[in-house]
C-alpha cells in the first residue's frame, strides 16, 4: 500500500482526557487531519465552477439604485460570489473578489484608498469616470481601469445613461493576512498627464532621460480600443497562432499590471475550440464582444456579452467560439502572478479538458 493511502489514527482513536489536556494547552494533533491539509496529488478546493448571467444581475442591479441611494451605500454592488466558499464570504475564488457595480447619472462615489487592489472592467454605458492618483481616466466598454494599492480613487458620472462595471480586488487573500482596511478622503485634484497616452504605442516607452516616471503604476487605463486592436493584429500577423492572449502589463517594468493578480485579454476566432491545460491559479472569464462556452470541471456555461464565470485552479479547460463568423473577445482575471511570487505556479499539460453538458 502506498504511504499516501495508508490510513492515519483519528481523533476519536485518542482518550478524550488526553483530547482535553491538548486543549487546554491549545495544542491540536497533526495526524487526524493531514490527509485534508496535504491531499494527495491535488489540492481540496473550495472554488467550484460558477456562472453568472449578466441578463439577470443587471435589473437587480438597477433596483439596487431605487433602492438604496449612493449617500447610503458608497458604493452600490452586488458581489459574484461563489457557492464552494459560502455566499458570506463574498469571494469568487480563494483570492479573487467579484462584484457589479452602478453608478447612475450625476452621483459621485466619494474618494477613498484601501490596501486591497482593484481593477475596473467596464461593462456598459459611457460618461462615468475614474479618479485615480489625480489621473482622471474615462470609462468606456472593455477598458481595464486600475486601481492599485494604497492609491486614492473615486467615481463620477457626467453622462445621462447609468454606467456599470466589474470590479475584482484581491480582497479575499487581504482579508485573510489581516492587512484589509480602507481611509476616506477629500475629492481629488486631477492631472493633466495620463498614461494610456504616454505608453499608447507598443515597443516605444519614454525615454528615462533623468530617470523613471516615479510611479509605481505609471499606466492605469488601458483603454479596450488598444487591446483589441492588439488581438486583432496578433490573430493576422500569427494565423497559426493557437492562443491569441495579450497581458496587462506595467509598461516601464513589463511586470503583471498589478502584483497579486494577472489580467488578459483573449480572442477566440470564429468558431475556434481552445483546450487550454489545468493550471494551479483560479481564473475568471468575463465576456467582452461575441458569445464563448467556458467548460470545465465537469461543467459548461454559455458566456453572452457580460456574462462571467469562475474555473477552478487545477481543471483543464475548453473555449469554444459560439460564432461561427465573428470573433469573440474575453477578458480574464488570474491569480497566477499570486502562485508565481509563492513558488507554487503550475501547469499540468498531461490532464486534456472535456466538453461537459450545459449547466
Amino acid at each position: 500500500m502506498a504511504a499516501e493511502d495508508q490510513p492515519l489514527g483519528t481523533l476519536e482513536e485518542l482518550p478524550q482526557s488526553y483530547r482535553d489536556e491538548l486543549r487546554k494547552l491549545n495544542l491540536v494533533p497533526l495526524w487526524p487531519s493531514l490527509r485534508s491539509l496535504l491531499p494527495p496529488k491535488v489540492p481540496a478546493r473550495q472554488t467550484s465552477p460558477t456562472y453568472w448571467p449578466y441578463q439577470s444581475i443587471k435589473p437587480l442591479l438597477m433596483q439596487a439604485g431605487d433602492l438604496t441611494p449612493i449617500e447610503k451605500a458608497e458604493r452600490r454592488v452586488l458581489v459574484l460570489a461563489n457557492p464552494g466558499h459560502g455566499l458570506e464570504k463574498m469571494q469568487a475564488s480563494s483570492a479573487i473578489y467579484l462584484g457589479m457595480q452602478l453608478l447612475l447619472p450625476g452621483e459621485w462615489a466619494p474618494s477613498h484608498r484601501h490596501t486591497p487592489n482593484a481593477v475596473r472592467m467596464v461593462v456598459e454605458g459611457e460618461g462615468a469616470w475614474t479618479t485615480v492618483d489625480g489621473e482622471r481616466c474615462q470609462m468606456s466598454r472593455g477598458d481595464l481601469i486600475l486601481t492599485p494599492t494604497g492609491l486614492w480613487h473615486e467615481h463620477g458620472h457626467d453622462g445621462s445613461d447609468p454606467v456599470i462595471w466589474l470590479d475584482v480586488l484581491d480582497l479575499p487573500l487581504a482579508h485573510y493576512l489581516e492587512v484589509s482596511y480602507h481611509l476616506n478622503g477629500d475629492r481629488q485634484n486631477t492631472k493633466q498627464s495620463q498614461g494610456n497616452r504616454a505608453y499608447a504605442r507598443a515597443g516605444v516607452v519614454p525615454t528615462p532621460v533623468f530617470g523613471r516616471s516615479g510611479r509605481r503604476y505609471p499606466m492605469l487605463r488601458y483603454p479596450w480600443t488598444d487591446a483589441r486592436a492588439a488581438l486583432q493584429s496578433l490573430a493576422e500577423d500569427q494565423p497559426d497562432l493557437e492562443a491569441v492572449q495579450v497581458t496587462y502589463i506595467n509598461p516601464e517594468t513589463g511586470e503583471d499590471a498589478e502584483n497579486i493578480l494577472g489580467f488578459h485579454a483573449l480572442m477566440l476566432r470564429p468558431g475556434q475550440t481552445l483546450t487550454l491545460p489545468a493550471r494551479s491559479p483560479a481564473a475568471v472569464y468575463h465576456a467582452i464582444e461575441g458569445a464563448a462556452r467556458v467548460a470545465a470541471g465537469g461543467q459548461g456555461f454559455d458566456l453572452r456579452s457580460a456574462d462571467t464565470c469562475c474555473i477552478p485552479g487545477y481543471c483543464a479547460t475548453t473555449l469554444a467560439n459560439l460564432s461561427g463568423s465573428e470573433p469573440a473577445f474575453l477578458f480574464v482575471a488570474d491569480e497566477s502572478p499570486l502562485h508565481r511570487k509563492l513558488g507554487v505556479y503550475e501547469i499540468r499539460a498531461d490532464e486534456q479538458p472535456s466538453m461537459p453538458s450545459q449547466s
